[in-house]
Formats: structure tokens, sequence, C-alpha cells
């Protein structure tokens, strides 16, 4: 199966097993008019509208580039996203807007045993719901899907706390379905706040994943003529399409045959182990001035906030020296470029120096 036929098959499972759901705490919620039950399963309902919604946002980014998207329309399953979790938030403020008069004005609930046993089926079929739908989507890198297994997870937990307060209910007499249905919605509120973080982190263009940039710059490093990975970036077009550059610091006595050999041989590479279409640039290492990057490395070594320096590289036609630096945001950026071109011109005031400014997008 392709990763579109997995997010629609278990999306149509997610919406039959969530619709079933619906059917039976709807009608144990208004049989024994409980609220919180009640919310519950409007909880579920918004959970089945979340995977009609991934299935229309999969099929729409299924669809080829064309002229006016040559990027293809990956993106739009981030929309889908957006809306699955507006559609949350939506439910948990009416929720909470339903739930608060009840703490004051507590209505009377009549459990019976069967609603006590379909509220634990329910419990139980949510945690192989939401375990499964997880799974799928971590294996296949759908963030939807991912979302509606941690949501349905939550809706366990909270058909668990539906359950114990009817037990309180019908031991004690203590009506808990206000306060209860108050921490629903707010539960509700927060993981739809939390989806919405994390989608829109990803169509802003969020910080390359730590352990994915170490990963790649080790795989490129082990390609022979290659002495470091550096300046890695990766653009997302849609959870399967991935693209980026990176620069790789090569002999300066290569050719150009040779070195477009090099940066081939990378980018099949990477493209063959993680399916990401990488750009690969270079910088000309030079072991003649080996004394001045070894100086250089030396007084950096004094500024922890420099987080890295890389593509040094001497012109003798211009008598200038350059090299990019990697200095923390929170840094005075300007105050350490300026004490280290004024300790290296001291060492070595034969040339120019030239700081690049390069930043921090990935570890």
């Amino acid at each position: 199966m392709t990763r579109q036929d997995k997010i629609v098959k278990t999306s149509i499972i997610g919406i039959v097993v969530n619709l079933i759901l619906v059917a039976f705490k709807a009608t144990i919620g208004i049989l024994v008019n409980s609220i919180a039950i009640t919310l519950d399963a409007v909880n579920n309902l918004t959970d089945a509208l979340s995977s009609i919604i991934t299935i229309i946002g999969t099929k729409l980014a299924g669809k080829a580039p064309d002229k006016d998207h040559p990027y293809g329309y990956g993106r739009i399953e981030y929309f889908s996203s957006v809306i699955i979790a507006a559609i949350v938030l939506w439910a948990g403020i009416t929720a909470l807007m339903e739930s608060w008069p009840k703490i004051f004005n507590p209505d009377v609930t009549s459990y019976t045993t069967v609603s006590l046993v379909i509220i634990a089926v329910a419990v139980v079929v949510k945690i192989l719901l939401g375990q499964y739908v997880k799974r799928v989507g971590e294996n296949i890198n759908s963030q939807a899907l991912v979302a509606s297994g941690s949501d349905a997870l939550f809706d366990a937990i909270l058909s668990l706390s539906t359950l114990v307060a009817a037990i309180i209910s019908i031991v004690w007499h203590i009506s808990l379905e206000g306060i209860l249905g108050v921490i629903i919605s707010i539960v509700i509120i927060k993981a739809s706040i939390d989806m919405l973080k994390e989608t829109v982190d990803s169509m802003i263009g969020a910080r390359v994943d730590s352990e994915l940039s170490q990963k790649l710059k080790a795989s490129i490093c082990e390609v022979p003529g290659v002495y470091g990975a550096y300046d890695l970036s990766l653009h997302n077009y849609g959870p399967e399409d991935m693209q980026g550059s990176v620069h790789v610091e090569l002999d300066d006595t290569l050719s150009a045959v040779e070195i477009q050999k090099i940066t081939r041989s990378i980018s099949a590479k990477i493209y063959e182990e993680f399916s990401i279409a990488l750009t690969v640039g270079i910088y000309a290492r030079n072991d003649k001035y080996e004394d001045i990057r070894s100086t250089l490395e030396d007084i950096v070594k004094e500024y922890p906030e420099v987080l890295e320096i890389h593509g040094f590289i001497v012109y003798e036609d211009m008598n200038l020296a350059t090299f990019d630096m990697i200095v923390d945001f929170d840094a005075d950026r300007e105050a350490v470029k300026s004490k280290i071109l004024e300790k290296v011109k001291s060492k070595h005031p034969q040339f120019d120096y030239m700081i690049v400014d390069d930043y921090d997008v990935s570890d």
C-alpha cells in the first residue's frame, strides 16, 4: 500500500469506530442525563470529522506537481491539520461553556449497569484505536494521524474519568458531572492548541531536527574526500517531500570533474538513505595556511558563544583570509566578531580578515 492508501485506510477505521462510539455515548448521555458522557460523545464526533478532513487533505496533497506548483501540493496536509485543530478547539470551548454552569447547578443522573459497561468498553476501544493510529502515523510520517492517535488516547483517559465519576455518583451520591465536564473541556482545548502549534511550526519552517541533522552530516562525511559538512538547510514541502542544501569541504587540488563526481555521490547517497533531495556546494580546503586556521580555532575556543567556524580560505591575490562563523542567537554577534578579528590580525598581520555571518539552523 502507498502512504496515501495507508492514511485513508487508517482514517476510515477511525471514522467507523468513532461514529459507533458517538451513537452509544450520545444515547447513554441523554438517557442518564449526563453532561460528561454527552460531551464525550461530541468529542468522538469531532474525531470522526477530523479523520474525514485528513482523508480529503491527503487526497489533495497527493496531486502531482504542475506549472503553478512545481514543488507539489504536499503542504496541504498541514492545512488540513490546522482545520482539525480548529475544530477540536471549537469543541473544547463549547464544552467548557456547557459544563461550567453544571458545577453550580448539577443535573440528577441515573446510571445503569449497561451504561457503565458500554463506557468501560469505549475506554478499551479508544486505547486500542489510539495506539494503532499513532503507530501508523509515526511509521509513515503523518502528522495528522499522529495527532489523531494521541487525541484518541486522551479520549480514553477522559472516558475513564467519566466512568469513575459515575461510580462515585452511584456509591456516594456526589455529582461530579460539571467539574468533570470542565476538566474534559480544558484537556481538549490544550490538545488543540498543542496540535495547532506543532503544525504552524512545520508551515513556518521549524529548526531542523537535531538527530536528523547529525545523521545526515555523518552520512555525508562517509564519502571519500569529504573533510566536513556544513550549512545544512532543509525545506519541507510536505511530509514526503524534503529538499535542501549543504556545503562540504574538499581539497582545493581537485578538478571540476572530480568535484562533480563527489557531489553527485553525496546527493545520490542521501536520497537513497533519507529520501531527501540535497544540493551540494563546496568549500575549498588549503593546508598551506594551516597555521592560521589553527590559531583561529584556538582563539574561537575562548568564546563559548561561537558555535562553529568553517569555510576558511585564503585568497592570496586579494591578500584576504575569510571564514564563516556561527554565533549563538543570544550573543552580541558584532562584539564577538570584532574581538576575534582583532586577535587573529595581531597574530597573523600579513592578511586582512573577513567573517561571513552564518546562522544556527541545524545542530
